[in-house]
């Protein structure tokens, strides 16, 4: 069950990081894939600064940092 809510929440966090780039995404199937890859970057991020958010919430957010940073550097190589 870990796994599946771990894609379910990195999709959702793919979808939330596309409308908060405002035209900043590559469409709705590749946000979903760059939320699940945004998990992962933002785990890493907050675990090198030290930061945990507990639960369901903490672990949307730090997916949603996450794949908010990796559409910013999608777009800068977009360019």
């Amino acid at each position: 069950m870990g796994l599946i809510l771990s894609i379910v929440i990195g999709c959702l966090a793919g979808f939330c990081a596309g409308k908060l780039m405002k035209g900043g995404g590559f469409g709705f199937l590749m946000n979903l894939l760059l939320g699940l890859f945004g998990g992962l970057l933002g785990g890493w991020i907050f675990g090198l600064l030290g930061i945990e958010w507990g639960g369901l919430l903490g672990q949307l957010g730090t997916a949603i940092i996450g794949a908010v940073v990796i559409l910013w550097v999608a777009n800068l190589l977009k360019k």
